[in-house]
């Protein structure tokens, strides 16, 4: 599989319609650096075609095409139905 999710975060993904993207979020520092960071949304992207589609167990996934093959793994975090989710393993920067 092209990126790994977790138990609870494939169920909360079904929970909220079964779909979600992993894109990269540029982050700007104080003093004029930056990273792009590795984000997941339980949403469609707003351009599906900009993205590489994955259907797995029961979800469909738009991944960023950068992040094809980089060991990320999606997971949840939260409690009390508050929950969201979040990208672990390493970001590239875009070239």
């Amino acid at each position: 599989m092209a990126i790994e999710v977790s138990d609870s975060a494939r169920e909360w993904i079904k929970r909220k319609g079964g779909v979600a993207t992993v894109r990269l979020s540029p982050r700007h520092g104080c003093c004029g650096g930056g990273a792009d960071i590795a984000v997941a949304e339980a949403r469609p992207p707003d351009d599906p075609a900009c993205y590489t589609g994955v259907e797995f167990e029961g979800l469909s996934l738009y991944l960023d095409p950068t992040l094809v093959g980089q060991g990320l793994r999606v997971d949840v975090a939260g409690f009390l139905g508050m929950g969201h989710l979040f990208v672990e393993g390493v970001s590239p920067t875009r070239s």
